[in-house]
């Protein structure tokens, strides 16, 4: 049959079973609109208020579902806007299909107005980026783009579309989806049989389980291994709920804000196994000093994370399901273990604490809401000391459902994210976890969630001060707070009921319950909750710049 472009881009998305698409409009992409107009009862459009929101909300119902997420924007500044949004979605391996606006190719390269080379920005922040300037070949390259959104490790991918490709007409031949190749297997026997012998043999081993094992859906691998063999299990910030948090096994999070326990266990450990985990700075800190009695055991789908900032012994790439079902069958029954009585001493001894006192407390705040919602939320995050003290004080105990910026630290993400995860996900309970200074950047994201009657809360933990920059102002720079106090007067409370939500403020820990309570029992609007707590609240533990691991601030 005969289609226009913007046509064949709507039965394309249909195809890969598209249903919700977060944008917002523009001139470059006005065929696209229209096409989406007609096909509304197939295709859920989302409006939001800009288009970083659109792709952050792409971005959290990628995360929260497991799904592809797609966003649009126009040319130009609508394309830029999405930068920020596609960069934090490459960081942390989110399966997202970009779809820009361009002006039309007899336009191309002269400067023409709200023109932008958007393939030329994103190159390193996707797995691939297309300019499409052919109609015949934009059914390829929307159906390649899916696939290369969701094979091996799943990432952003950008199609930029001319916009009189979109007004062309050609034939379109629908097709059924190509599934995504998995990974070959190319761990050999050999590799498994030393790596299962080197399991059974270490003394101290311990497990990192990684953003990669929810991304394969490997979790229950994960704790049939742990299990089976005794191994305590601690995770990166983007692992957690890869390990429920509640189970003896779990020593909590490693690294900079990693719990003590943790900390002390992977330096005093024999064999350190990480699977689906990327080394990063914030983990292992001092590289010299990480894990300096261990050998090391990496398992992940990307060759070019293994060695790349730690060397490793026992290099295990591919799949990482398959790798661990033939790697559990291997591996011998332990029934005690004198290392995890050593670390459940440790976790006697050193919890992670705070004051009880009549102050309004963060971690108590997160405390709460884990008990009012008996750990069955999905939780969303901005970034700061509010988006550690939910990391700790939250035991998660499922994959998908602590959304967080980890590998960019995008402040301004969890509004946008707590919106793109509850339209994917509308049976759970949604909550961005935000700090005062996140949720200023993209707060206008609360007249989407009016709009469309999504009843997510946003707690504002609110110091009046960009948190962990004053913390560590206040650690490492002798205190001197450089522009870090963000006290403007503006009534949180006043600015929600604005928008059509609700708002509530809390300042005294007797009111929390309350306050959490009346927001969970909301139906349709969303709710903002104004906590008010003191600026020099810290996190902690804290691992100073460039110390080990095992050298953390605990107090």
């Amino acid at each position: 049959m005969k289609l226009t472009g913007a046509q064949i881009l709507i039965e394309c998305l249909k195809e890969q079973g598209v249903d919700t698409i977060f944008g917002f409009p523009g001139g470059a992409v006005l065929n696209i609109y229209d096409a989406l107009f007609k096909a509304k009862d197939d295709i859920r459009h989302i409006l939001t208020s800009h288009e970083q929101g659109a792709a952050h909300a792409a971005d959290g119902y990628a995360r929260a579902t497991g799904k592809v997420g797609v966003c649009i924007a126009t040319s130009g500044p609508g394309a830029t806007n999405l930068v920020t949004g596609i960069a934090t979605a490459y960081m942390d391996s989110v399966p997202m299909v970009a779809i820009t606006g361009q002006v039309p190719t007899t336009l191309l390269g002269k400067d023409s107005f709200q023109e932008v080379d958007i393939t030329g920005i994103t190159m390193p922040i996707t797995k691939h980026n297309y300019i499409v300037k052919d109609v015949e070949r934009l059914a390829d390259i929307v159906r390649e783009a899916f696939i290369i959104a969701k094979e091996g490790r799943p990432g952003p991918v950008l199609i930029d579309i001319c916009k009189d490709v979109t007004a062309a007409v050609t034939e379109y031949v629908p097709k059924v989806p190509k599934k995504p190749e998995e990974a070959s297997l190319g761990v050999t026997e050999d590799e498994i049989d030393a790596a299962a012998d080197a399991i059974n043999k270490a003394k101290r081993p311990i497990i990192l389980s990684g953003g990669g094992v929810s991304i394969a859906g490997a979790n229950e691998e994960v704790f049939e291994l742990a299990n089976k063999a005794l191994i305590p299990v601690t995770t990166t910030l983007m692992g957690i709920g890869s390990f429920p948090g509640t189970h003896e096994l779990f020593t909590g999070m490693v690294g900079m804000h990693g719990t003590k326990t943790t900390n002390m266990a992977v330096s005093e450990s024999d064999l350190f196994i990480a699977i689906g985990a990327r080394f990063s700075d914030r983990v292992i800190s001092d590289v010299n000093r990480f894990a300096p009695n261990a050998k090391i055991m990496h398992i992940d789908i990307d060759p070019a994370e293994v060695g790349k900032n730690v060397a490793v012994d026992y290099p295990l790439v591919g799949n990482i399901k398959k790798i661990l079902k033939r790697l559990i069958a291997k591996v011998e029954k332990k029934e005690q273990s004198d290392w995890k009585n050593k670390i459940d001493e440790w976790k006697r001894l050193y919890p992670l604490k705070y004051p009880k006192d009549d102050v309004l407390r963060p971690n108590y705040i997160v405390e709460r809401l884990y008990e009012l919602t008996k750990g069955d939320a999905i939780i969303t995050t901005e970034v700061g000391q509010h988006q550690i003290w939910a990391a700790q004080f939250y035991k998660f105990k499922s994959p998908r459902q602590f959304l967080s910026s980890g590998g960019l630290g995008t402040m301004g993400y969890g509004l946008g994210a707590s919106i793109g995860a509850k339209l994917g996900r509308p049976d759970k309970k949604v909550i961005n976890i935000a700090g005062d200074g996140s949720f200023r950047m993209n707060c206008n994201e609360l007249a989407t969630a009016v709009e469309y009657k999504l009843p997510i809360i946003i707690a504002i933990f609110n110091n009046h001060v960009l948190g962990m920059v004053r913390q560590w102002q206040n650690l490492f720079y002798d205190g001197r707070y450089s522009s870090t106090n963000i006290d403007r007067g503006t009534n949180f409370v006043a600015l929600a009921e604005a928008y059509g939500a609700i708002g509530i403020d809390v300042r005294k820990p007797e009111e929390v319950d309350e306050a959490w309570k009346k927001a969970l029992a909301s139906k349709d609007t969303p709710v903002v909750i104004n906590f008010e707590i003191d600026k020099d609240d810290k996190v902690f533990p804290i691992v100073p710049p460039g110390a080990a691991i095992s050298d953390l601030i605990e107090e």
